[in-house]
């Protein structure tokens, strides 16, 4: 299964690497954005990835095995590799509390550092998605399957991101572990450190002049396209979106080992960048990173036009569709008045 998510664009690119690219029967001259052609680097980049999922299933495969054989011999651990879903909410009940009672200094680094995760799985995406290929639709593939690398950084290292928080601070309030006080302070300190983050990648992306040729020419496409919608669509964007995302952290929080969270997180986050709907926190990196580019913007277009509506629908998200909805089906919302 992991090795079939990557292969086209490995295929793809074994062909570019001999000059020419199949189309409708006819053969053609293969062009990279910005000048690349028969790039290595971005064919050894994904054949890296399908070897990592390669030698993940192996190692997760020989652990199954010794699970299996301690068990038949009476002893060892549970070979249980997810949660119960039940079992997935009550750790998140718990980190609600946990968040509830972080000092501010420690939620700010946690966001700090999730904003520059996010913002180095962006740049990634683009330098390598920019360069790749003039087709939109490839250059979108790309990213996808590199961006998801992000929310698996920040899961794995205790950072923090205002799109996951708005949904486990919402289970707090729902399960009476915090107040309405507790998720606002998370919410606000987050979404800043969350800002300060991207904008460190995006600083030392322009210091270092990473926005240029196809990396330049994808972000100032890319928030072009993101500023051209209504309010009211771009809203439903962040609100489908982050449906996705917190389900990704859902995925991630059942998984008990490291293979099992790659994948619950890679697939979620993967469809929603292909499907094009809008994340808070990828565009305080992809935005910034357009005006850099030389999109004709201003910084009030970007917020107007895209930060706030995309806020208002990952919170409702969050908070609603997710939080609401997982503590009706687990929680005491779901639960009658007189139990």
């Amino acid at each position: 299964m992991s090795l079939a998510f990557v292969a086209p664009s490995v295929a793809q690119l074994e062909v570019r690497d001999r000059g020419h690219r199949v189309e409708g029967g006819a053969t053609t001259k293969a062009t990279f954005v910005g000048g690349y052609e028969g790039d290595q680097s971005v064919n050894h980049a994904l054949t890296s990835m399908a070897a990592m999922f390669v030698v993940a299933g192996g190692v997760r495969w020989r652990e199954r095995r010794q699970q299996v054989t301690l068990r038949r011999a009476g002893g060892g651990p549970s070979t249980a590799v997810v949660g119960s879903p039940q079992e997935t909410y009550q750790e998140l009940v718990d980190k609600s509390e946990y968040l509830r009672d972080q000092h501010w200094t420690k939620t700010f680094h946690a966001s700090f550092m999730g904003g520059a995760y996010v913002g180095m799985a962006g740049l990634l995406s683009l330098v390598i998605g920019g360069n790749m290929a003039s087709q939109f639709i490839t250059q979108k593939a790309v990213f996808a399957a590199l961006f998801p690398i992000n929310l698996l950084l920040v899961l794995t290292t205790g950072g923090q991101l205002f799109t996951g928080n708005s949904a486990t601070m919402a289970i707090g309030i729902y399960e009476k572990k915090c107040t309405t006080k507790d998720l606002l302070r998370n919410w606000s300190i987050a979404y800043i450190g969350n800002i300060f983050g991207c904008l460190l990648i995006d600083a030392v992306a322009t210091y270092t002049g990473m926005f240029t040729g196809g990396a330049q020419e994808m972000a100032v496409h890319t928030v072009m396209k993101k500023c051209s919608a209504t309010f009211g669509q771009t809203v439903v964007k962040g609100i489908m979106c982050n449906w996705l995302v917190c389900m990704a952290v859902w995925l991630c929080t059942m998984a008990k080992d490291m293979t099992g969270k790659m994948v619950g997180v890679w697939f979620p986050i993967s469809m929603f960048i292909a499907i094009g709907f809008e994340h808070s926190v990828a565009n305080m990196f992809i935005l910034p990173a357009g005006i850099f580019s030389g999109a004709p913007l201003s910084w009030g277009d970007i917020l107007v036009k895209n930060l706030i509506p995309v806020t208002i629908g990952n919170a409702i998200a969050g908070a609603f569709v997710v939080g609401a909805g997982m503590s009706f089906m687990f929680g005491k919302l779901g639960k009658k008045e007189d139990e």
